[in-house]
């Protein structure tokens, strides 16, 4: 095949996924709207909207309306031409959604993982467990949303840590004390569906960038709190993933030299000081000396505490969302981002933290800087999280081949995703 037909072959396919992605955002859309917005010509718009029609990735959905002349025909992404799996894994649970190409979720499901054990490098579970745990769940929540292995684009899988995105492979995980561990691999064959394997943080950023708030921004942050503190970056437009994918690790920047040692081996890290796991820890404290009430020194006991009122619980989420706003200070005088999403299941703290993040945020971002950012504070359940894994899958369906990095594409015969 000679340079010229690959290079019409690669034009076609990227004008293919304009095309396919105007539909998605924007539609319906005519065809005419389509020309307009894209700058292809009229014959180009119209053999690629009846491949993808041929396809059953776009439907005719009748007439739109005009002031005069023949009613143009409206075009609609087909959201149930395929579907993908997302899966959260956790310390002790798996959480997976089933959902369709608009990243509606069809089906939740939440399982245990086996019990990790105590090892001298930490808590570890043989990762065979992981993936016939993981595969099991797979299976029950396809089942109970009706949907056919058939019909599944891929599945995606979140989880913390370091992941290089590219070769598939764990190559640290906190949790489990893995050091450079396939997991995809395995995954697949048991499956027969492609996987592809992210930080969860950075699977989370993807669903925002793609179905979320920041999918009209070209520069935009998302700040996870929670057990940990996580940072994904979008920049140009572009996810933002380090040379080997360990990038956005926001709750292991040093703040106090010398201060609470981490759980990877360093000292006063941003995660011991502004976590829900920090909080936990003074907590536990404060009890044993008498100053604190509490049932069980957790964050939700700490929570529950502050909304009766206790002064001490109150000060206890406010000097984390102190720290919280330094470390999102420090990320914006970095990035500049025109927006910061701020999720995980440490939102549920409220404006006891978040008053005070705000605070700080003020008095540490460089002059001129926080006019400039929009902040959205938005709770995120186990069931957000296995979302935003499955849209790591529909992110690759969707994204141009000019950028593509994990070599997928879009079947022309069945459009499913292949690698």
């Amino acid at each position: 095949m000679d340079d010229r037909r690959l290079d019409r072959d690669a034009i076609k396919r990227v004008n293919r996924n304009l095309v396919l992605n105007l539909v998605k955002s924007d539609g319906p859309l005519s065809r005419r709207d389509i020309v307009r917005r894209s700058g292809l010509s009229a014959a180009t718009v119209s053999n690629l909207t009846a491949e993808l029609i041929a396809e059953d990735l776009v439907h005719e959905m009748g007439p739109g309306e005009t002031t005069r002349g023949r009613p143009p025909v409206l075009l609609r992404l087909n959201n149930r031409a395929g579907f993908v799996v997302g899966v959260k894994v956790m310390e002790e649970r798996l959480a997976a959604v089933v959902t369709d190409l608009d990243a509606e979720v069809l089906a939740y499901r939440s399982d245990p993982l086996p019990t990790p054990r105590q090892t001298e490098s930490g808590r570890s579970i043989d990762p065979a467990e992981v993936v016939a745990a993981i595969a099991e769940t797979v299976e029950h929540v396809l089942s109970e949303a009706g949907v056919d292995r058939s019909a599944v684009l891929g599945l995606g899988v979140g989880l913390a840590g370091v992941v290089d995105s590219q070769t598939r492979r764990v190559v640290f995980s906190p949790f489990f004390a893995w050091r450079d561990v396939d997991l995809a691999g395995p995954l697949r064959r048991r499956l027969g569906m492609d996987v592809i394997l992210e930080n969860d943080v950075s699977a989370l950023t993807i669903a925002e960038q793609w179905f979320g708030h920041g999918h009209n921004y070209d520069h935009f942050c998302v700040v996870t709190v929670g057990t940990g503190v996580g940072l994904g970056v979008v920049a140009n437009g572009q996810f933002y993933r380090g040379a080997g994918g360990g990038a956005g690790e926001l709750g292991h920047t040093t703040l106090v030299e010398g201060g609470p040692t981490c759980d990877c081996g360093k000292t006063g890290c941003l995660e011991m000081l502004a976590s829900d796991r920090a909080v936990a820890r003074q907590a536990s404290r404060l009890v044993a000396d008498g100053e604190l009430e509490l049932g069980t020194p957790t964050m939700a006991e700490v929570v529950a505490a502050a909304r009766r009122g206790d002064e001490v619980a109150q000060g206890l989420l406010a000097e984390s969302g102190r720290w919280l706003g330094v470390g999102i200070a420090n990320v914006v005088n970095l990035f500049n981002p025109g927006l910061v999403v701020i999720g995980g299941e440490g939102v549920h703290a409220g404006e006891w933290r978040f008053a005070a993040m705000r605070k700080a945020f003020q008095e540490h971002v460089f002059d001129g800087l926080a006019d400039q950012t929009e902040f959205v504070i938005e709770p995120a359940g186990d069931d957000t999280w296995a979302r935003g894994a499955a849209c790591v899958v529909l992110g690759e369906m969707f994204k141009s081949p000019l950028h593509k990095t994990r070599g997928f594409e879009v079947s022309a015969s069945s459009g499913r995703v292949q690698a």
